[in-house]
């Protein structure tokens, strides 16, 4: 690992993951951008996973390694993603979950805007919600791709804004595949927290990055976000806990700010709001859907549209 040059540390935490950590890591082995180290962190699994793991840092020594808590406890998501911030030597960090996986290009477009804009502290992208992976025809044609920014792509945001933009449109947040952050970055705002384990876990440690450095938006898409029944945002959602999360989340959020004396009115004004919006769960889920309703209409529209003005065979 020192004979070379390790620009990006890739930490991907998995726990239980066999059937989809090989696809994860050949997907990293396919960058055409070359100055990376994969950072596999076990958190606890008990299926072939870590097996799996060894197995690609056994034939890749200098380039991939396997960490594990002491006693292969489980501990987390953020606990896990903290271990591997620990071992990263690279000045950039990226993640990849265990059943996601990486574009060939990710790194390769990512790295050069970062090295362009030292005043930037981390970079998204669009992702796309990948449904088609299962091969069954139902799915099809399911997959999208997020592009709910808030802000005009390719232009620096200067903290606090993008995280308003995130609270403003109802916690949505891009996937951790989309990212590339400094490792100071993350070093100087103490990493991920670790009391959230499994779900909004994402969610603070982007609130945390966006109200101490500046962000920035490329609109391509980067990386595929598997859709799958057992991933922890479907776990919870299934059972019930997202809108508990969220609230707990928003508490954090509040003390979090009081803690480092955030003092922008325009992020508090979205704080209360978002609390206000997640006491009254049915009216958020009431808005949601309007919205959804609204964004129905609104294609079926341009449909039309379209159709109207193309030209008859007569015409033609």
């Amino acid at each position: 690992m020192k004979d070379r040059a390790v620009r990006v540390s890739i930490v991907t935490p998995f726990l239980n993951a066999d059937a989809f950590l090989a696809e994860s890591v050949e997907s990293v082995l396919a960058q055409t951008f070359e100055d990376w180290e994969l950072l596999l962190v076990d958190d606890g699994s008990i299926d072939r996973s870590r097996e799996i793991a060894c197995g690609y840092a056994a034939r890749y020594p200098d380039r991939i390694r396997v960490l594990s808590h002491p006693d292969n406890l489980h501990r987390g998501a953020s606990a896990a993603r903290n271990l591997g911030t620990v071992h990263a030597v690279g000045e950039y960090i990226a993640y990849l979950d265990a059943d996601d996986v990486y574009l060939p290009g990710k790194l390769a477009y990512q790295v050069p805007v970062l090295d362009a804009h030292p005043e930037v502290g981390i970079v998204y992208a669009a992702t796309e919600y990948w449904h088609s992976w299962t091969g069954r025809p139902a799915d099809a044609g399911k997959d999208r791709t997020w592009r709910k920014y808030g802000v005009a792509p390719d232009v620096v945001v200067p903290p606090p804004r993008m995280l308003v933009n995130f609270l403003n449109d109802g916690g949505t947040v891009p996937c951790m595949g989309s990212v590339l952050v400094r490792r100071n970055v993350v070093e100087r705002v103490g990493g991920w927290e670790e009391s959230f384990q499994a779900v909004y876990t994402d969610q603070v440690f982007h609130a945390k990055i966006c109200v101490n450095a500046a962000a920035l938006i490329v609109d391509v898409c980067l990386d595929r976000y598997r859709q799958h029944r057992d991933s922890s945002c479907h776990v919870a959602a299934r059972s019930g806990e997202l809108d508990d999360a969220r609230l707990r989340y928003l508490r954090w959020l509040a003390g979090y700010l009081k803690q480092v004396s955030a003092a922008d009115p325009e992020l508090w004004r979205a704080v209360r709001r978002a609390r206000r919006s997640s006491a009254y769960p049915r009216l958020r889920r009431l808005g949601r859907r309007l919205q959804q309703w609204r964004g129905r209409m609104h294609r079926i529209v341009q449909s039309l549209v379209r159709t109207r003005r193309r030209p008859s065979s007569t015409e033609a």
